[in-house]
């Protein structure tokens, strides 16, 4: 039987402070003036690390950002993202399989020509890891966004942060004392994306096409409410100029270059 928690308050809804911190999450880019102390950024790093890994390899590395000059490079390479320049501290959540050759290393053996499971694993755990650090940096107060741009040059986020063959940067982290805080962006209502025991079972006989009107819609109502100029058709409209022509075309050849087939 499921445990009714102790602030489970709003009528009949099971809750929690996690669920109810992961329902009002939203992406923040502004932030004050407030230091941010290494010790705060050590325990939220510290639970990220609790985080599920595949194997228990570990294969991922964090680098905790602080330096100005290191930041407004990181922004130009992510697409001038001002935020990663502004922000008191930026993490690079990196895929590193270092430690890994090092154990095949003391076996005769080597990770080089490793397949793409090594690689797919080791940006997952790193993932994980970066989730788990986040929502952790959020109990403590401070709020932030995550940045995939760092990804537009994964050779060039290499040589700002100094990372040796088989490590690179999965995605990064601004974080700090929130200012501006934006208001919630909606997401697909939770039938659409939910499937019951095979793909494609719903349970409410929901038309795809019909989602995705639905939430262009909606996506278009909430970006006017906030004065950005959107059409009609947002979401499909966005998506199809995100990913037409393809995005990040170089990536898998840079990644190769680290150390890391993705074939």
């Amino acid at each position: 039987m499921p445990q009714r928690l102790p602030n489970a308050a709003r009528g009949d809804a099971l809750t929690s402070d996690l669920i109810e911190d992961l329902m009002a999450r939203v992406s923040v880019r502004a932030y004050t003036d407030a230091p941010v102390e290494d010790a705060l950024i050590d325990v939220a790093l510290r639970a990220g690390f609790r985080a599920p890994t595949s194997s228990n390899i570990q294969s991922y590395s964090v680098i905790v950002v602080r330096d100005p000059e290191t930041k407004a490079a990181l922004a130009e390479t992510a697409g001038g993202q001002k935020h990663i320049a502004a922000c008191p501290v930026y993490i690079a959540f990196c895929a590193d399989l270092t430690r890994i050759e090092g154990a095949l290393q003391r076996h005769d053996h080597t990770i080089e020509g490793n397949n793409m499971e090594v690689g797919l694993v080791s940006a997952i755990d790193a993932s994980l890891v970066g989730m788990s650090a986040y929502l952790a940096a959020r109990s403590l107060g401070l709020a932030g966004v995550f940045i995939g741009g760092i990804r537009n040059d994964a050779s060039r986020t290499a040589e700002i942060l100094g990372l040796p063959r088989h490590v690179w940067c999965v995605f990064g982290l601004c974080l700090g004392w929130p200012d501006t805080v934006p208001p919630q962006k909606p997401r697909m209502e939770p039938d659409v994306v939910i499937h019951r025991e095979r793909y494609g079972q719903h349970g409410t006989g929901i038309d795809d096409a019909a989602a995705l009107d639905a939430y262009d819609a909606l996506l278009a109502a909430h970006y006017e409410a906030t004065g950005r100029k959107t059409t009609p058709d947002s979401w499909t409209h966005d998506m199809d100029k995100k990913f037409s022509p393809q995005l990040r075309p170089n990536l898998r050849e840079q990644l190769a270059e680290r150390g890391f087939d993705f074939l």
